[in-house]
């Protein structure tokens, strides 16, 4: 039923929790195969995955490295390595609730006409705290996402996160991989291979799902909440978002340039609203990322 993919690039400190949350699960173990796919890592991730190997010798557990550098290429191994139907990817530092499987199968069965879907993703902050700067319109910045307690499916801009998200196999011969002109590689924050992805899948009229009760833990290091990280983020997402809209175009490109104007307007708009509160931090972060965004958009570049 499922291959549940993860990729993963030095994070050894994390890789086995992550697997054997999976494991623990209470669902059948001919239901699922676990597939790990190592972008290059040099730290001892294939000795973790050993013991995770070794720990849990009924788990079908498949192993493999990428010698492509990125996010992209390591998934579209994995999607290339898979042998069942639903797609699921998880971060190699996300930790799957202890009902993730059975909920993740009630959902899929409970709309035969969803082609993909995302979960609910919840920030584990390494420090202890939660960032000043965190409000309802920055948790994108530390991939979180909740949107509520009901199955829904995802409109608008709205799309799955890469920490908790999956969708059927079949639909890769109608929308085709993960863009690897796209995606974070090494220590670059470009990204943005998620949303194009979904963006065809919405052009195809595929229905796309939110589950509330398919959650995972995703772990915030601290260097992920400063705002040294935050302008990082924005010009990888400024820069993939040139790299999406290139492809269609002079037009395409005019009507992100556009569309960014009106986004400035809000972030304007938000930064007064929490001055008022004397709630600054959570204003000021929001013009930091969009700042970024427009010079990662313009400068065409993550120099």
């Amino acid at each position: 039923m499922f291959s549940i993919i993860i990729c993963t690039y030095n994070r050894a400190k994390y890789i086995y929790r992550a697997l054997e949350g999976l494991a623990v699960n209470d669902f059948p173990v001919e239901e699922y195969e676990i597939i790990l796919v190592n972008n290059n890592s040099s730290d001892n991730t294939e000795e973790e995955c050993l013991r995770f190997q070794q720990d849990y010798p009924n788990v079908d557990f498949l192993y493999f490295i990428e010698m492509k550098q990125g996010l992209s290429h390591a998934r579209n191994r994995g999607i290339q390595e898979s042998t069942y139907g639903i797609l699921v990817f998880l971060d190699d530092d996300a930790f799957v609730s202890a009902d993730y499987l059975p909920n993740l199968k009630k959902n899929v069965l409970s709309v035969p006409d969803g082609m993909a879907f995302g979960g609910k993703i919840v920030p584990l902050f390494e420090s202890g705290k939660t960032p000043v700067w965190l409000s309802r319109w920055s948790m994108t910045f530390v991939s979180a996402q909740d949107r509520g307690r009901k199955t829904k499916r995802f409109t608008g801009r709205a799309f799955p996160i890469g920490a908790n998200m999956g969708f059927r196999k079949q639909c890769i011969t109608q929308v085709g991989l993960f863009n690897t002109e796209l995606g974070r590689s090494l220590k670059n924050l470009a990204g943005g291979e998620e949303k194009d992805l979904f963006a065809r899948f919405k052009e195809e009229g595929l229905e796309i799902y939110y589950f509330p009760d398919v959650e995972v833990q995703h772990v915030i290091p601290e260097n992920r909440t400063t705002y040294s990280y935050v302008k990082k983020l924005g010009k990888g997402v400024g820069y993939s978002e040139y790299v999406r809209c290139k492809k269609e175009g002079r037009r395409k490109l005019a009507l992100k340039y556009f569309t960014e104007i009106l986004k400035w307007g809000v972030s304007v708009l938000l930064w007064f609203y929490y001055a008022v509160q004397f709630k600054s931090p959570k204003g000021y972060v929001l013009l930091l990322f969009r700042w970024n965004v427009t010079k990662g958009l313009l400068n065409r570049n993550l120099e």
